[in-house]
Order: structure tokens, then C-alpha cells, then sequence
């Protein structure tokens, strides 16, 4: 039975507690889900149950379970998705903003995977159980752009491999705030969870795992810098954390940037352009790019950071 514990500090404090619940579990937990929990009295806010519009204060403590670990059918659902690159392995897609990869507790439709359950029919690898069938890897809810999937296991086994052994080319695309001085870095800093709020990561982490990230500069304008990041390693939030830390957050990021973009955004600049990868059957080397988005290219404009 899934357990969760919180001290509420700055990060939070003022925020209703649907909110707040919402900002400290990510994506693990959607916010219909959490007012569920609410209503229902399971959640103890200093050990008494409070409703969803509690304003949170520092130090109140949060407690609640999620019950019994109960996995629902997770239904295909006919969506329209872009694809990439396709064959009897493996499949490429570009992944639209807001939508998540594959389902959680409170959201178990309308995912990525709901949407490969389809296309493919009974052509997905196993490997990682009901809830993620065929996924190897993936990308935030907020950040668009390539997600490979597999459709058979011994395909899935070969693509993580390769993740592991940081062989899969991925290269992304961001507008960050301010203007970045040189035109390449090498940001070499250990990312592991925020000691003081589970939802972000950090670099001052005690449990921090080497992450490498590889930053060029395309543009530069008076307030903001357009970049491409390579990454040699894969940790979660990688891109956002490191440029976070080096100062220049993400446009868009209200996690590790501004708590509201002065832009409409939903979410951070972010976007995986180009993936590659070794095919695990004719052994070729396959490259994926997925074009930028609407909103991504309008802004590039907007910004002068390009014609």
C-alpha cells in the first residue's frame, strides 16, 4: 500500500492543499485523484483531515495512503499520433505537449501508452507490465518531442541496453532565460532528489548520480539564449536542473524557474528534436528528427532568436 509523508516548507506554504498535493507528487498522482483522497477524509493534514481548499502553512505534516495497489484495465484508445519512424520492432513518435507517456494512479487514460495500445494492437513489448507496455524511456508531461517504444521484448532488451550504456543519440532543444556567455559547455554535476521536496530534483543532492549534459548555443537575443543540449546521461529533470543551476532556467519551467511565465507556455521550452539509435535487428544506425512545435517556433520569432 503506497504511503505518503510531507513536511510543507516555502515551496508550498499558501497553496491549497489539492494544489500543493499536486505540486509535491508530480505526475505520479493527477489532482482529481488527490481531491478524491480529500473528500474521502484519507487525507491527515497534522493528523486530522482537512478539505481541498486547507491553505497550507510551513511545517504542517501531510500523511496519506493510496489503498490497495489496484491496476484498472488500461483501455487503447484511437488517437492520432505523429510518427516518426515505424517497423515491426520499434516505433518513434512525436510527443504533443500535455500528454503524459504512459499511465499513473489518477490519470489512466489518454496517455501515449493508450494510444500505442491501438496502432499496435498486441505488437508491444512486455518487459515493463500492464502500465507500460513498450516503453523504454520517457519524457516529462510538459516536453514534447521523441519517445521510443518497443513491440516486441527482445527489441526492448537491445534500445535499454543501449540507454544504459549511454549509446542512444539525444538531442534537444530549449529556450533558456538570459544570454548564455559562451557558445559550448560541458555541465558535469550529480542530480538526485531535492532533500526538501520530492517533486524537484537537485545537484546538492546527497544521493546525487553523475549527469552529464553537452550545451551549444544557436542564438542568442537581449533576454534569452536558444540552445541544443546532448545528453551523455539520462537522469530525471536532467536538462532542467542543470540549466537551473547554471542560472539560466528554462522558459516556460515553473518548477526550477519562474513560478509564472511572462509567456504563454504551458510548460517548459523544451523539446527531444533528434534520437538515434542502433536498430536491434539489422544493426543500422536509425535517426529520428521531430519538428519543433507551433507554439516552440512562434516564440523563436517573437524573441528574435530567429528570422
Amino acid at each position: 500500500m503506497p504511503k505518503y509523508d510531507y513536511l510543507i516548507d516555502e515551496s508550498c506554504e499558501g497553496e491549497r492543499l489539492d494544489k500543493g498535493l499536486a505540486l509535491l507528487t508530480g505526475e505520479d498522482l493527477s489532482r482529481s485523484f488527490l481531491q478524491k483522497l480529500i473528500k474521502e477524509n484519507k487525507v491527515l493534514v497534522n493528523n486530522r483531515p482537512q478539505k481541498s481548499s486547507y491553505i497550507l502553512k510551513i511545517d504542517d505534516n501531510i500523511e496519506f495512503e493510496t489503498g490497495e495497489c489496484t491496476i484498472p484495465e488500461i483501455v487503447p484508445e484511437d488517437m492520432k499520433l505523429d510518427i516518426l519512424y515505424e517497423d515491426d520492432d520499434v516505433i518513434v513518435v512525436n510527443k504533443p505537449k500535455g500528454m503524459v507517456v504512459h499511465p499513473a494512479p489518477g490519470h489512466y487514460s489518454g496517455t501515449l501508452v493508450n494510444g500505442l495500445m491501438y496502432h499496435c494492437r498486441d505488437s508491444l513489448s512486455g518487459i515493463n507490465g500492464v502500465l507500460r507496455p513498450g516503453i523504454v524511456h520517457r519524457i516529462d508531461k510538459d516536453t514534447t518531442g521523441s519517445v521510443i517504444a518497443c513491440k516486441n521484448d527482445i527489441a526492448h532488451e537491445a534500445i535499454a541496453e543501449q540507454l544504459k550504456q549511454h549509446n542512444i543519440s539525444r538531442r534537444y532543444r530549449a529556450i533558456v532565460e538570459g544570454v548564455l556567455k559562451n557558445d559550448e559547455y560541458v555541465i558535469d554535476k550529480p542530480i538526485g532528489r531535492d532533500q526538501n521536496d520530492r517533486k524537484r530534483m537537485s545537484c546538492s543532492s546527497r544521493n546525487g548520480k553523475r549527469a552529464v549534459t553537452h550545451v551549444k548555443v544557436l542564438a542568442r537575443s537581449n533576454e534569452y539564449t536558444y540552445i541544443e543540449c546532448r545528453l551523455e546521461t539520462g537522469r530525471t529533470h536532467q536538462i532542467r536542473v542543470h540549466m537551473a543551476d547554471m542560472g539560466h532556467p528554462i522558459l516556460g519551467d515553473e518548477v526550477y524557474g519562474r513560478k509564472k511565465s511572462r509567456f504563454k507556455t504551458d510548460g517548459q521550452c523544451l523539446h527531444a528534436y533528434i534520437l538515434g539509435f542502433i536498430h536491434p535487428t539489422s544493426g543500422e544506425y536509425i535517426e529520428t528528427t521531430a519538428p519543433l512545435p507551433g507554439y516552440f517556433q512562434d516564440l523563436l520569432v517573437k524573441l528574435s532568436l530567429i528570422q
